[in-house]
């Protein structure tokens, strides 16, 4: 049966895009235990991933206008009792949570170097989009120390930074174990990756095929209409609400 999901959201702070969405149905996530969503902004994907896991969810997210939509958005879709937004630093929390204490982890992080990028945008925006308060490395970190030996890792990130998420994760005992490059068309490069990797795993890495977003007529693929909209889970996004302040 689908669960239509109903998630706050504003222009001014914080929209989800397609690579929460990605990443909610393409990690591996346990039917029951705890889940960790880092970066978790307006909790989109914690949402998302109470379609597919029984399991306890905790959102962490360091702006505090972020996090109070996502309290709301869990509230909204009365879910309070399977997810738990926790305004933190991602570079601080291991030491206040503990390690190894989740099954798995996402995060969707900053993808773009703190020097790069238009300065003009507001902060909010940057702090989402730009490594202002956290590094690659400092995510990478953070994933490790939270999750359990033999747990998973799941990110979304932009494939010209696949080779510096390959070195931070076997530096933090990651060994990447799934790939997928998502291409706009078919005959256009990648402008998204997925990848998964597991704490102190063996190295063995499948390169899947790519996901491919439209067709030439600019509508989804079949595939894209199964993520969003398939039998089992949630239509993607069900309704998103406008945050107005």
């Amino acid at each position: 049966m689908t669960k239509e999901l109903k998630i706050i959201q504003s222009r001014e702070v914080f929209s989800f895009s397609m690579d929460a969405v990605l990443l909610a149905r393409f990690a591996s996530v346990p039917p029951r235990g705890r889940i960790v969503d880092l970066c978790t902004g307006n909790g989109v994907i914690p949402l998302l991933l109470t379609t597919r896991t029984n399991a306890a969810i905790d959102a962490v997210e360091l702006q505090p206008r972020l996090a109070d939509m996502a309290r709301r958005s869990v509230s909204l879709n009365k879910l309070d009792g399977q997810i738990r937004v926790i305004e933190a630093d991602l570079r601080t929390y291991p030491k206040e949570a503990g390690n190894g204490i989740y099954d798995a982890v996402t995060v969707n992080p900053p993808y773009m170097p703190a020097s790069t990028g238009d300065k003009n945008e507001n902060e909010h925006y940057a702090i989402a989009r730009h490594e202002i308060h956290c590094t690659l490395d400092n995510v990478v970190e953070a994933c490790s120390r939270l999750v359990r030996t033999g747990g998973k890792v799941s990110m979304v990130h932009r494939p010209n930074r696949l080779i510096d998420i390959l070195e931070a994760f076997r530096r933090w005992r990651l060994e990447p174990k799934r790939i997928r490059f998502v291409h706009p068309y078919e005959e256009a490069e990648a402008n998204m990756l997925l990848i998964e990797a597991i704490r102190d795993g063996k190295p063995s890495v499948k390169i899947l095929p790519p996901l491919i977003v439209y067709t030439k007529e600019r509508e989804y693929t079949e595939e894209l209409k199964q993520i969003y909209y398939g039998s089992g889970g949630s239509s993607a996004a069900g309704e998103a609400r406008e945050e107005r302040e």
